[in-house]
C-alpha cells in the first residue's frame, strides 16, 4: 500500500480534535451521501445539483465542518484493504488485484466524479480545493481532500482535452476581464494598457477547457521584437509605436499567469508554450528564436539570507535597495549594480532546492529546454520588480535547435545551462551595461 493510500484511511485517526456539529453541513454532507448511493442516470444530475448546491451555501464554521465530515466519512476503509490483500496473496489473480485497486479508492473520489456533473461543477471542484489548500495549515486532515481533487483535476483538465486560443481586443469582455484580474506578473493598469498588449506586434494565447469556456486556466504574453529584449518596461508602453509583425524576427515571452489557486500543482505551462511555439512559426516561418523576459522571484529573499550570514557585498546591496531614491543616484545605482549582479547570477547557478535550481522560474525554464542567456540590470524597474529582484530580469533562450539536448541535461543530470556571459557575471567579470 503506498502512502497516500495510507495517509487516506488513516486520516481520521490522526486528528484528535472532535468535529463540531452543524446542521447545515451535516445536511450537506447528507445530500452527498445520497448522491452517492443513487445509480440512475436520470436522477443523478439532479442529485448532483442538489448536494452541490447544498455545499456552495455553506460559509464560515459550516464549510470547515463540511471538509472535516468529508474527510472522515469519505476516506477508503483500513479493514477492507486489509482483507483484499489477504485475498491477493492466497489468489494472485487479475481478479483479486481489480478488487484490491477498488478497496484502496477513497469514496470521496467517486463523490467528486458526481459532483462534477452537476452544473458549473468543475468550476465548483476547482474552487473548492483552492478553499481546502487555504485551510490545511490548520486542518491537515483536508490534504487526502485536496490530493483527490488534484488527481481528478489533473485527468480531467489534461492537456490533450485543452483548447488553445489566441486572445484579442475581439474576444468577449469576460475573458478581457479576467486576464486583468489574472495577470500575475506585470499588472495591467487600464484598458489602454490591455489594448495595447492585444495589438500586431504582441500577442497573448490562453488556454480553456469546454466545462469552463470563460475562464482561462492559464495565459502568456508575448511580444515580437528585433531582438532579445533587455528590459520590460518598453514592452508595457500603452503609447509605444505598433510595429509590423512580420518584420520581427525574436519572440520574447514576458509574462505568463496561472490563473486559479485550486489548480495548484497541475502545470499548464509547458504544452502551453509549446503549442504558442508552433502556431507561431505556422504564421511567421521565419521565426527561429524564442526567448523570455522573466522576473527572478526568488533572489530578494536568497539576498536577505546571504546577508544575514555574513556576505558583505549581500548585505550593502540589502542596505541599499532600502532606499527608494538609489535608482536615481547614477552613481550608486552603479555601485548597487556592481555588486548585484554577480549576486544574482551567483544566485541562479549555484542556490538549490533539493538538486534543483531554488527560483521557481528557472526550474520551468529549464526543465523546458531553455538556456539561461542573460541577466539584465534595471530589466524590471516597476515596484513589483524592484521588490521581488531589485529591478533585475533575466533572459532564457529557446533555440529550437538546442531544445532536447538542454532538455535532456537538466533532466538527467540537473545540469544548468547557462551562456558563457552568466558564468563571467557570477564572477564578476563583466561590465555594467548602461
Amino acid at each position: 500500500m503506498t502512502g497516500f493510500e495510507r495517509s487516506t484511511f488513516e486520516a481520521t485517526r490522526l486528528v484528535a480534535t472532535p468535529v463540531v456539529e452543524d446542521h447545515d453541513a451535516r445536511r450537506a454532507i447528507e445530500r452527498c451521501h445520497v448522491l452517492l448511493s443513487d445509480r440512475g442516470d436520470v436522477s443523478g444530475e439532479r442529485l448532483a445539483n442538489e448536494a452541490l448546491a447544498a455545499y456552495e451555501a455553506l460559509t464560515g464554521a459550516s464549510l470547515d465542518a463540511f471538509f472535516t465530515y468529508l474527510t472522515r466519512q469519505f476516506s477508503t476503509d483500513a479493514g477492507a484493504i486489509d482483507l483484499s490483500v489477504e485475498a491477493l496473496r492466497r489468489d494472485p489473480s487479475a481478479e483479486t488485484l481489480a478488487a484490491l485497486q477498488v478497496a484502496m479508492e477513497p469514496p470521496r473520489r467517486e463523490l467528486f466524479r458526481r459532483l462534477n456533473v452537476a452544473r458549473g461543477g468543475t468550476a465548483a471542484l476547482v474552487e473548492m480545493r483552492r478553499r481546502v489548500l487555504r485551510g490545511v495549515a490548520s486542518h491537515p486532515e483536508w490534504a487526502v481532500i485536496s490530493a483527490d481533487l488534484e488527481h481528478l483535476l489533473r485527468s480531467w483538465l489534461n492537456a490533450g482535452f485543452l483548447e488553445m486560443r489566441r486572445i484579442d481586443w475581439h474576444t468577449p469582455t469576460p475573458i478581457l476581464e479576467n486576464l486583468i484580474r489574472y495577470e500575475a506578473v506585470h499588472h495591467i493598469r487600464d484598458w489602454a494598457d490591455l489594448r495595447r498588449r492585444l495589438q500586431d506586434d504582441r500577442r497573448c494565447f490562453a488556454f480553456f477547457h469546454p466545462s469552463l469556456p470563460l475562464e482561462p486556466l492559464i495565459f502568456t504574453e508575448l511580444a515580437l521584437t528585433a531582438e532579445l529584449s533587455a528590459r520590460v518596461q518598453p514592452l508595457l508602453d500603452p503609447d509605444s509605436p505598433v510595429l509590423d509583425p512580420k518584420s520581427r524576427s525574436f519572440v520574447v515571452f514576458y509574462s505568463i499567469s496561472s490563473c486559479h489557486d485550486g489548480l495548484r500543482g497541475i502545470s499548464f505551462g509547458n504544452p502551453l508554450i509549446r503549442r504558442v511555439v508552433d502556431a507561431l512559426r505556422r504564421e511567421y516561418p521565419r521565426l527561429r528564436t524564442f526567448g523570455t523576459l522573466s522576473p527572478i522571484p526568488g533572489f530578494r529573499s536568497w539576498l536577505a539570507h546571504a546577508a544575514a550570514n555574513g556576505n558583505r557585498a549581500a548585505a550593502s546591496a540589502c542596505v541599499t535597495l532600502t532606499d527608494p531614491g538609489c535608482f536615481g543616484d547614477a552613481a550608486r545605482a552603479d555601485d548597487l549594480a556592481r555588486a548585484i549582479l554577480p549576486l544574482c547570477a551567483t544566485y541562479l547557478l549555484t542556490a538549490k532546492r533539493g538538486d534543483e535550481p531554488a527560483d521557481p522560474v528557472e526550474r520551468f525554464h529549464l526543465g523546458n529546454g531553455a538556456r539561461l542567456e542573460r541577466i539584465n540590470w534595471l530589466g524590471d524597474t516597476s515596484p513589483a520588480g524592484i521588490e521581488r529582484s531589485g529591478s533585475l530580469t533575466a533572459n532564457y533562450l529557446y533555440r529550437l535547435s538546442d531544445i532536447e539536448r538542454n532538455h535532456r541535461a537538466y533532466v538527467k543530470e540537473r545540469r544548468i545551462v547557462a551562456s558563457r556571459q552568466v558564468h563571467l557575471t557570477a564572477l564578476g567579470g563583466l561590465a555594467i551595461a548602461s
